[in-house]
């Protein structure tokens, strides 16, 4: 069962915030990068698009866990994270999902999106949330 997440910090899964998106390396060191990502309510997940050539994907072929941090930018004290488990990989073979995360962004999507063939939606069932 997913957890649900503070009503207090639900805003910085809703706001079009950038997170830090941690997984593990083969040698067991963390590795992290800024992502795009969409909280899905409804279902209690996150949602990021992703590609099968980058090496966080390759990371999650061995390990499903994840940790995904968002910082409020009004306020670095305050921030959410969570720990979880990539639950989904679905193809994304038109970009379609990416396009939407491009509308979140930048407030338009480009007509085309040039990696279509490798994306990915990485769906994260949350285990646990930490705020401050």
């Amino acid at each position: 069962m997913a957890a649900t997440p503070p009503a207090s910090h639900i805003d910085l899964l809703e706001r079009p915030l950038f997170a830090s998106f941690a997984t593990v390396r083969p040698d067991g060191a963390p590795q992290v990068n800024p992502m795009w990502f969409l909280w899905d309510a409804e279902q209690g997940v996150v949602k990021l698009t992703h590609t099968k050539v980058r090496s966080n994907y390759r990371a999650l072929q061995r390990e499903q866990r994840i940790g995904l941090c968002v910082i409020d930018p009004d306020n670095g004290y305050r921030y959410l994270s969570l720990r979880g488990t990539v639950t989904d990989i679905q193809d994304d073979p038109e970009g379609d999902f990416c396009k939407t995360l491009q509308k979140r962004y930048r407030g338009h999507a480009e007509p085309e999106v040039a990696d279509k063939a490798v994306r990915v939606i990485l769906t994260v069932t949350p285990d646990h949330f930490k705020v401050h």
